[in-house]
């Protein structure tokens, strides 16, 4: 016969060895092949759930990182605002110290003042004082040495004391 219809032998012989080849696959290899392809098919399940549950792990790590990125802002903000408290209070404070140890030089240097003047006023009245000593001493030296001028000095100095 020709090669495109087939005789009904070589039909016959190849169902049987299709049957046997059938039987022994079934036999040996069909349980192992659908076990190897619930495992495949259990472990694409399981990747998807694992997938999945990475990506909800996903979701709560960022929302987390969101939340502590919030709260990290709100404490540098808080930071921020102490420290700038803190220098306004520094420079605050070291201005009123600045003004108190201005008064306290300005006080020390008046008093200073104060005492330079009063000592040198005490020191001119010394000096005038020993002018007019000096002064009185040579008047009264010129004056005394004439009797007369003397004797009438001592009459004018008695009526003054007697009228007091």
């Amino acid at each position: 016969m020709g090669l495109l219809t087939p005789d009904t032998g070589t039909i016959i012989w190849t169902f049987i060895g299709f049957l046997i080849t059938f039987l022994i696959l079934r036999k040996y290899a069909w349980k192992p092949i659908l076990n190897a392809l619930k495992e495949r098919d259990n472990s694409i399940a399981n990747a998807l759930k694992a997938a999945d549950k990475a990506k909800k792990e996903i979701s709560r790590l960022e929302a987390d990182n969101e939340k502590i990125l919030a709260e990290a802002r709100l404490e540098r903000d808080q930071i921020i605002k102490e420290a700038r408290e803190l220098k306004e209070s520094l420079i605050n404070d070291a201005k009123d110290q600045a003004k108190a140890e201005s008064k306290k030089m300005i006080e020390e240097a008046r008093e200073s003042i104060k005492n330079e003047k009063t000592a040198a006023i005490n020191e001119l009245k010394k000096q005038v004082a020993e002018f007019s000593v000096d002064i009185a001493e040579k008047i009264l030296s010129s004056e005394l040495s004439d009797p007369k001028k003397h004797k009438d000095l001592v009459d004018r100095t008695l009526n003054d004391i007697r009228f007091m």
